[in-house]
């Protein structure tokens, strides 16, 4: 058979294998170690062992289970302790990365390897040939800094076997060929139980051929059902049915620290790489980043919180770096740094489109780092768009962020005459004289008026529940000063305070 024959059966299978997982997980965010030996060892102190390396450790004679002092005798290792939360991260990351492929993935993973199955039938013409969809598949996963390996066969078991055993990065095993593709692998990527690898060492069973050569009615009279199992799995005949992972979607990176962190300078470093890693994976999406929120573990087990949010969504690696120092630098912990968490939320990478017309823009990498600095001197609470808030109360208003506006194509517009209006902030007291409860003339900058006219009172109050209620009664005026200048204005009294003040000017 062709190359390409194996799409024309019912299933096909793609498993993708990263050995050395613990190592990896740790390494995928630390790419200035990758070209050096590290060895991660797990375990209490003094006790710890070898639970995963990586292959310049495997070249200096590194085996599993390795003391921590056996590790002292090497001088130019790298000993980095296990980290659970990181590999919780990296193995989410590969399975998202797989699910780019096909909604049907089934995770296979062990606590030393990462290990999934895709089902890739019917996907030729969407994602081109077997041999191009690893290739597609391998950049993706080494994007995310993991290396790892593929196998595809119309078997599941068959993937999964010759991955384990195989050398190389890609292998295609042709419908019909799974028997020979497995005979000259060892027994050991079966997970064969420590019994059985006893029986059939001492049958003289090394490799998958010679098992599957056994007779199948005097194996099973041995060992049972079990070697029945075992001897398809050998030929490559075993069926399965396939059950597959479901995860939701989260842009997600965490980093647990070799050393506390006290200067948010040396944070950045770690925050570049991990940005990376995000933006990498919104964009396999054909998404951006619209929020990130910056998770710090401090020393004594509290955490500081803080949400960066730009106005548009962006995948700027340097922007967001930006961002988040100039947020640090305005809030910064109060303790060193044990870990970064980044949780970011995704948003569409549209942009805005403006008219021949419009008005240009600012840049929006400018406005965000600009808007940020101006937080930093003047305050989160001080900086962004006013909006009215729902009351009645004079001069209430919320601060919030910036946003930038819909571009609407221009429309024609119908002047008409306004009367102008302006707002006093601060209010300004005034000195009243009242007849018969109504305004009757008052001092204001100095001057004395004389009311003409008065329409009201209109009253206003609110906030009862709280020690900021508010109780008001609101006056237009028409009155005119001594050498004839007139005014238009709205006095309010404070029931609470009994004062006058002068809020707004008609002219």
């Amino acid at each position: 058979m062709g190359r390409h024959s194996m799409n024309h059966v019912g299933e096909l299978y793609a498993c993708l294998y990263a050995k050395e997982f613990p190592a990896q997980a740790i390494l995928r965010l630390r790419p200035e170690l990758r070209g050096q030996p590290v060895v991660v060892v797990e375990g209490e102190p003094p006790l710890q062992t070898v639970c995963s390396f990586n292959a310049k450790a495997r070249y200096l004679g590194i085996v599993r289970g390795m003391t921590r002092v056996e590790l002292d005798t090497f001088s130019s290792l790298i000993v980095l302790p296990r980290s659970r939360s990181e590999e919780v991260s990296t193995h989410a990351v590969l399975l998202e990365s797989a699910g780019a492929f096909s909604p049907r993935v089934e995770d296979r993973s062990d606590g030393c390897s990462f290990l999934c199955v895709i089902d890739i039938a019917g996907t030729e013409k969407l994602l081109g040939t077997p041999e191009v969809l690893a290739r597609k598949l391998l950049r993706c996963v080494q994007a995310v800094g993991v290396s790892a390996s593929v196998a595809m066969s119309r078997n599941f078991y068959t993937a999964l076997s010759c991955v384990r055993g195989s050398s190389t990065r890609i292998t295609l095993i042709e419908p019909g060929n799974e028997g020979p593709a497995l005979a000259p692998l060892p027994l050991n990527v079966l997970n064969v139980s420590s019994e059985h690898a006893e029986t059939f060492a001492l049958w003289g069973i090394r490799t998958l051929g010679a098992l599957a050569a056994l007779p199948e009615k005097e194996l099973i009279a041995r060992i049972g059902q079990e070697g029945r199992r075992l001897r398809q799995l050998a030929r490559g005949e075993l069926p399965h049915h396939f059950v597959p992972h479901e995860a939701a979607f989260e842009l997600q990176e965490r980093m647990e620290l070799d050393t506390p962190v006290e200067q948010l300078d040396s944070l950045l470093f770690v925050l570049g790489v991990m940005f990376e890693q995000l933006t990498v994976r919104a964009m396999a999406r054909v998404l951006a980043l619209a929020s990130v929120i910056i998770t710090l573990s401090l020393e004594g087990g509290t955490t500081h919180v803080r949400t960066v949010r730009p106005n548009l969504p962006t995948n700027d690696r340097s922007l967001w770096i930006k961002l988040v120092h100039l947020d640090l630098e305005t809030h910064p912990p109060q303790a060193a740094i044990v870990a970064v968490t980044l949780t970011a939320e995704p948003g569409s990478t549209s942009k805005v489109q403006l008219g021949l017309f419009s008005p240009q823009l600012p840049e929006p990498m400018r406005l965000d780092v600009t808007l940020a600095r101006i937080r930093a001197l003047v305050g989160d609470e001080c900086v962004g768009s006013p909006v009215l808030r729902d009351t009645n109360q004079p001069d209430s208003f919320r601060v919030e962020p910036f946003k930038v506006p819909p571009v609407h194509s221009p429309s024609s517009t119908t002047v008409s005459s306004l009367t102008a209006m302006r707002q006093l902030r601060p209010p300004q007291r005034v000195s009243i004289t009242l007849r018969d409860r109504q305004p009757a003339s008052f001092v204001f900058r100095d001057c004395r008026y004389e009311v003409e006219h008065a329409y009201g009172p209109w009253l206003a109050e609110g906030d009862w529940w709280n020690r900021q209620a508010w109780a008001l009664e609101q006056w237009d005026l028409i009155a005119r000063s001594r050498d004839g200048v007139m005014i238009c204005c709205c006095l309010v009294r404070d029931l609470k305070e009994q004062s006058w003040q002068v809020v707004t000017l008609y002219d």
